[in-house]
């Protein structure tokens, strides 16, 4: 009794919305195999290998957990148009909770269409009519003509007139209209079920096993009429039971006005395996997800400096990365990113000069699963430096000689200074140099000017953002044989 109490009070929102979804994972497993003879193979398999790890028998578990880590490859493959279908459900999973038409258009539907069956199946004049449901047909349906006519014994009766060019296909009814007649259907490949009937049974199963849409059979040789729907096909005694079925079929789709809705059927349906799947969620997550001891770990984590004003700058150095010890159980660990983990420090409030910083574990950014024990150091010290505006003499280094036979009068930049932004420490240190890139001397053989791309430090900024468009001026002449190369000019660094 005290360790259940322990599990309920150190039950989270998390915990419990992950038992939500390992629920309904298994309960639609659960609903998956219930209809399938596969489900005994399954329950078999696991049946043994339950008890193999009970005896300890080697051979035997490491076999079947080489078939247990295949066995979602095998899944995929063998059951693909199951899951196919079971994510369209969920697609439209909105639809569930919609309310129906009225009983009275749902009447004279069941009454046409069990008349017009009724007089088929007494002329022997062979049909198929597909009743659609909540699943898409579209992808399962090949061929057929557009209609979109409304539904009556005698649109549906000149359909199958065996004169008419369309009466070896399917009839597709939604609603009160006929949207498509003289289409193809997919057969079905269970021999069991099938029998043997004619084609048209077969293609009724066959898409009675691929969408939950309600098929009606016509026999042109025997005159019978038979139904498929859920994966199963029954032959019907007369036009009275097609009726009872069809009143069934559109109370399930479409619920009446002042009655209990789809999603209400839907959670009144399989009770029992409602409760098993919530059942073994909660034992999974006891065994698997619940962990009363915690664990330690350490992370060096890197440090985010924010809001700093754009008056200030922080001069170097300063700590980028801090130890930080998380606290917290293992499976929180294990779906832990150490690359999202990160102290943000927020410097709204900075002041001019040497600061200390504290670092709370409030700054660390670390999931809602873990708890931060400590940060080393428990502080930082910054120096911010208020940025001024002065102004740079540009500098124009170079490299290289003139050609023979030039000499460099003169090189000028323009504008020679520039107006900048820099941290009041470098400009009392003097430290701040802006220049050109390098100009190569030998390629010079006259005059000639060009705008210059300025190198700077990186903590300089520009009064309006950029910086400012610079032209080199480099004045030549020719020179004799007696005459010494100039060596210096005044605009040189």
């Amino acid at each position: 009794m005290q360790t259940i109490i322990s599990i309920i009070n150190n039950l989270r929102i998390q915990d419990v919305l992950d038992i939500i979804i390992v629920s309904l994972m298994i309960y639609a497993l659960l609903v998956w195999f219930k209809e399938r003879a596969s489900r005994f193979v399954l329950v078999g398999i696991s049946a043994v290998y339950v008890t193999a790890r009970f005896f300890q028998l080697y051979l035997t578990t490491v076999v079947l957990q080489g078939f247990f880590a295949i066995l979602l490859f095998v899944l995929v493959v063998i059951f693909q148009e199951d899951l196919r279908r079971f994510f369209e459900r969920l697609a439209i999973i909105g639809r569930l909770n919609k309310q129906a038409r009225s009983a009275g258009p749902q009447h004279e539907e069941t009454e046409v269409l069990a008349a017009t069956v009724a007089n088929l199946a007494r002329n022997h004049r062979g049909a198929l009519i597909v009743l659609g449901g909540d699943d898409p047909l579209d992808r399962h349906i090949s061929g057929g003509t557009k209609l979109y006519g409304l539904l009556s014994q005698a649109l549906l009766e000149s359909i199958f007139d065996p004169h008419s060019p369309g009466h070896d296909g399917a009839v597709i009814i939604y609603g009160n209209r006929i949207t498509r007649f003289g289409c193809h259907l997919p057969l079905s490949t269970n021999m069991e079920r099938i029998g043997a009937t004619g084609l048209r049974h077969t293609a009724a199963l066959g898409l009675a096993e691929r969408s939950d849409a309600l098929c009606i059979v016509v026999s042109e040789e025997r005159g019978t009429i038979s139904i498929a729907r859920n994966e199963r096909i029954q032959a019907l005694s007369g036009a009275a039971a097609l009726q009872n079925e069809l009143e069934t079929f559109y109370r399930e789709m479409s619920p009446e006005q002042g009655k209990t809705s789809r999603l209400s059927q839907e959670i009144k349906k399989n009770t029992r395996e409602k409760v098993i799947a919530l059942a073994l969620a909660c034992i999974l997550w006891v065994v698997f997800g619940y962990q009363k001891e915690s664990v330690r770990r350490d992370f060096l984590i890197p440090i985010e400096y924010l809001n700093v004003s754009r008056q200030y700058i922080l001069e170097d150095p300063k700590l980028t990365e801090a130890k930080v010890i998380l606290s917290g159980p293992t499976q929180a660990f294990q779906l832990l990113d150490p690359e999202t983990l990160k102290i943000s420090v927020k410097l709204g409030d900075i002041r001019e000069g040497k600061q200390a910083i504290i670092l709370t574990r409030e700054m660390v950014k670390a999931p809602s699963s873990l708890t931060v024990v400590a940060v080393i150091p428990p502080e930082v010290t910054i120096t911010a430096s208020r940025f001024v505006a002065v102004s740079i003499p540009v500098a124009v280094p170079t490299t290289g000689k003139p050609p023979r036979g030039i000499a460099v009068q003169e090189i000028s930049a323009s504008p020679s200074a520039v107006r900048v932004i820099v941290p009041g420490v470098a400009a009392t240190q003097g430290k701040i140099k802006i220049q050109t890139e390098p100009i190569d001397l030998s390629k010079i053989a006259e005059r000639t000017s060009f705008a210059a791309v300025l190198r700077y430090p990186p903590n300089v900024r520009f009064e309006g953002g950029k910086p400012p468009t610079v032209e080199v001026t480099i004045k030549t002449k020719k020179r004799t044989n007696q005459e010494e190369p100039v060596k210096k000019w005044k605009s040189w660094p």
